[in-house]
């Protein structure tokens, strides 16, 4: 006998309905009954802490005692509604409850309702695929046979494997060609199904392979990122088949084998040249697969599918766009190398692993689940790079702001000596920019020692040798020997005596 008295007790404590069932050994829709039924009579905890189990009992359900008889739920119905999308026997055995306090009649508990069900259904042998409901679930795998292509430059035949989606509900069935059974092939053949069904399942249920599924063991299930984010795009739930349980997808193994006898062996006398000229020919052989009249039942896979289809959950405005996701570390240039490109992130995580999101057209960079930088996809030649400005050190920053055309501009105002050693560095390289470092560490020079110093440094370098080095400029500075007289203001036979001047031009030559 169920102790109410016990369960409105703990109740009061705070405990939650779950636990209150395993206390008191019941079920969990007893608990709440019996809540419910406190709470519309008025009774608390405090009006029968004093009274013993049997009193409290009759308080709760006073019929009892008259010798009422319980309601019998119409299980006609009930099955009926069983075949309905997101309807459970707990949600029927609350909305039977109710129904019963409306009438003033007795309800039986969760435990009998259910035992009663199992009654009707093994007595009546109503088997109405009570195990799926329609639009609640999609199973797909890859059928074990394969068809085959001509290449027409080498005569070489190639495989082709079959992707096949079926509705259990309906046994409606999509299947589609593809060269290979990589990640690419098993998204896309995803949206193509949902695109042909019209419409997506609740639940999707693939096999255990690894570009579905990465772990699933009792404890744990890992789906791969890439197939979470296409089922999140379309608002259905991954569920993958239990290893080892065949009977998880009996529905979509029994019409990969089908499948397999109506469109390939069909098809196993004809020569396809190319995957789309297949595919047109799988597409014929399955509209007649799924309107070919059940052999056992009336109707048909086709005919079926219609009443399903009101079911199925309404597609996204968009399909869903293959992501790829790799894992690189951050190098001390603030960027990441993926594909053999180059995207920047913020400096801040130089030496951290990441994970780089791509797509058709963009790339984007997770850490710890944030993104932290997002570029367009750069294609073409390899090892481009692209960076944001703001990913940037502030010190690498300062380069930004300027250009040659700027230094130019700069270097003409302290002096042509100056100008002519920037034009030097800019035109030293392939690339403009990679001489801007060299332009910037003179315009410090030029603050650090003034303008003038500066232009006579590059003015005795450029005496010395036509193609001067940054080191030797900043030589030339460091030891004052800007402030020496130039060989044209100063006597040939007095220089080297007077000033100890001995070294020659090759010790301002440009490095090499």
């Amino acid at each position: 006998m169920t102790n109410y008295k016990e369960i409105l007790r703990l109740h009061s404590l705070g405990i939650n309905n779950t636990r209150v069932a395993e206390s008191c050994g019941c079920a969990r829709s007893t608990v709440i009954s019996t809540v419910q039924r406190a709470q519309e009579k008025g009774i608390t905890w405090e009006d029968i802490r004093s009274l013993g189990e049997a009193e409290v009992a009759r308080k709760l359900y006073p019929a009892t005692s008259m010798g009422r008889q319980y309601k019998m739920p119409d299980y006609e119905y009930i099955h009926q509604e069983m075949q309905k999308s997101g309807v459970t026997l707990s949600l029927l055995w609350v909305e039977y409850c109710e129904q019963c306090r409306s009438n003033c009649e007795l309800p039986y508990q969760s435990t009998q309702f259910n035992k009663y069900y199992a009654d009707f259904v093994h007595k009546t042998k109503a088997t109405m695929r009570l195990e799926h409901k329609p639009g609640e679930t999609l199973q797909v795998d890859w059928a074990g046979q394969t068809a085959h292509i001509v290449d027409t430059d080498t005569g070489e035949q190639m495989d082709a494997y079959l992707f096949v989606a079926v509705l259990p509900y309906s046994g409606y069935a999509y299947t589609e060609a593809f060269l290979d059974m990589k990640q690419d092939a098993w998204i896309t053949a995803h949206v193509n199904a949902y695109r042909f069904f019209g419409g997506v399942t609740r639940i999707l249920t693939p096999d255990n392979l690894k570009t579905g599924v990465i772990k699933n063991t009792k404890d744990e299930t890992v789906v791969n990122k890439s197939y979470q984010e296409m089922a999140e795009h379309y608002g259905t739930a991954i569920i993958p088949a239990r290893p080892r349980k065949p009977k998880d997808k009996a529905y979509v193994e029994g019409s990969v084998g089908v499948v397999s006898t109506w469109i390939l062996a069909a098809l196993r006398n004809q020569q396809f040249l190319s995957l789309k000229e297949l595919n047109m020919a799988i597409q014929e052989k399955l509209a007649v697969f799924n309107s070919k009249p059940f052999q056992k039942k009336e109707g048909s896979r086709a005919k079926l599918f219609q009443e399903e289809q009101l079911f199925l959950l309404p597609l996204p405005p968009t399909p869903f766009e293959l992501a790829v996701w790799k894992v690189a570390t951050v190098q001390y240039n603030y960027h990441v190398s993926v594909d053999r490109m180059n995207y920047s992130v913020p400096y801040e995580y130089i030496k951290q692993q990441v994970d780089v999101r791509l797509t058709r057209c963009a790339v984007e960079v997770f850490f710890g689940g944030t993104r932290i930088a997002s570029h367009p996809r750069l294609l073409g030649r390899p090892n481009q790079y692209s960076t944001n400005e703001s990913h940037m050190p502030p010190e690498h920053q300062e380069y930004l702001q300027w250009n040659g055309e700027r230094f130019l501009r700069w270097a003409r105002q302290v002096g042509p000596n100056t100008a002519a050693i920037v034009n030097l560095f800019l035109s030293a390289y392939k690339v403009e920019q990679q001489g801007y470092k060299s332009c910037m560490a003179l315009l410090k020079s030029a603050d650090k020692y003034s303008s003038a110093r500066l232009e006579a440094a590059c003015k005795k370098a450029l005496a010395f040798t036509p193609a001067p080095s940054l080191k030797s400029i900043q030589s030339i500075l460091k030891s004052g020997q800007d402030k020496l007289p130039d060989e044209d203001d100063t006597p040939t036979t007095t220089k080297a005596s007077q000033y100890s001047f001995t070294r020659g031009a090759g010790y301002y030559r440009r490095d090499k």
